[in-house]
């Protein structure tokens, strides 16, 4: 009788369980959907792209004395 007892318990508590999450997942869901209505859509602009290619990690100032500009 205690394995019975104590599957129906087991039952219960998946059950709730599985309820509890299902309810959760619901919220965060209703959640997503109503900030994407209020939210506008961004738009980000693309940097410029530069002709030549760059070494990975140089980074180009204005104010440095060694870059000329080229007309």
């Amino acid at each position: 009788m205690f394995a019975v007892y104590a599957a129906e318990q087991q039952y219960r508590h998946d059950t709730w369980s599985r309820d509890r999450e299902h309810a959760i997942l619901a919220s965060i869901r209703e959640r997503r959907t109503a900030a994407a209505v209020r939210r506008p859509a961004r738009v980000i602009a693309r940097p410029q792209r530069v002709a030549w290619a760059r070494p990975i990690g140089l980074h180009v100032s204005e104010h440095d004395p060694a870059v000329c500009a080229v007309a």
